[in-house]
């Protein structure tokens, strides 16, 4: 347990070094067809939503809620996305932008904080604002919630959910009611980046994430009544893919467990537990915290 405890410090104070350095990234120069895939696209009338397939190139996917009395923004990429994103919306409307919503505080999804905050209210769980606070990421939110809140602008209504610890323990749940949509953040991702690799899910044990809790997390997510689902990085998919994703990650669990009765150690589960067929190039590291979690819940029994 000690050495857990001491292996999960020094990935908080890793991780916090790579979000400080990462936050201060350049623009990556991108090709015109991956230039392409990045503009503002209509989901359905008053919702859009500005691409994004990783976490290095194109950053998160931006949802734009488009209404009578101003714009609902729900993430914003980069911290040099700004003036990106403001280009991007004002192609499809002159309103003013009045919230901008954060699904959790990842570099690639909340980067832009800051400047956003000089004309909107940034809203975020305040596990969210935590640990922007702890990775010291500007753009801290002045506004957090703790297990949901609401927007109502115009003739819309938007809420906020955190259902419990998955990706982070800060994430946060977007639904638009009305158009039956949601916007998951990274509690559920799909398909390629942008250099063709396929994503995997990164449950972040520095900033509280959970491979155990995130499945009850997406259970809670599916309660909601909604048809379209805006992940955190990929195309628009639906509710039947969330049940999908979360079925993939019981069986990464399920693995890990059988093979921990079986003798595994934290040095050999990676080489004998295989996701190959989920389609999800788990990093050995990825497998590694899974063991980590469930020896430790084993141990507190």
């Amino acid at each position: 347990m000690l050495k857990w405890r001491r292996l999960a410090w020094l990935g908080i104070i890793l991780l916090g070094s790579f979000l400080t350095v990462a936050a201060r990234q350049q623009r990556p120069t991108l090709t015109p067809a991956q230039e392409a895939r990045l503009q503002i696209r209509e989901v359905m009338d008053g919702l859009y939503v500005i691409p994004g397939f990783d976490g290095s190139q194109s950053g998160g996917n931006v949802a734009v809620r488009v209404t009578s009395e101003g714009v609902i923004v729900v993430d914003d990429k980069f911290e040099y996305s700004y003036a990106f994103i403001n280009e991007q919306i004002r192609r499809v409307t002159d309103q003013p932008i009045r919230y901008v919503l954060n699904t959790h505080h990842h570099f690639d999804h909340a980067g832009s904080n800051a400047d956003f905050m000089g004309i909107a209210e940034v809203i975020a769980h305040e596990n969210a604002r935590t640990n922007m606070l702890r990775n010291e990421q500007a753009g801290a939110p002045r506004v957090a919630f703790t297990d949901q809140t609401a927007v109502f602008l115009g003739d819309a209504e938007v809420r906020m959910y955190h259902f419990g610890r998955g990706h982070t323990n800060g994430d946060a749940v977007v639904h638009f009611p009305d158009l039956r949509t949601v916007h998951t953040g990274d509690l559920f991702i799909y398909g390629e980046r942008l250099d063709g690799s396929t994503l995997s899910p990164f449950w972040d044990f520095a900033n509280g994430g959970s491979v155990l809790e995130w499945p009850a997390t997406l259970t809670r997510l599916l309660a909601l009544d909604f048809d379209t689902v805006i992940p955190g990085h990929g195309p628009l998919l639906t509710k039947n893919d969330v049940r999908a994703f979360r079925a993939k990650m019981e069986t990464v669990i399920d693995r890990v467990r059988t093979e921990i009765a079986s003798g595994a150690t934290r040095e050999d589960i990676a080489s004998r537990v295989a996701t190959s067929d989920l389609d999800w190039p788990l990093a050995p590291v990825r497998l590694q915290d899974a063991y980590d979690e469930l020896t430790a819940a084993r141990q507190s029994r």
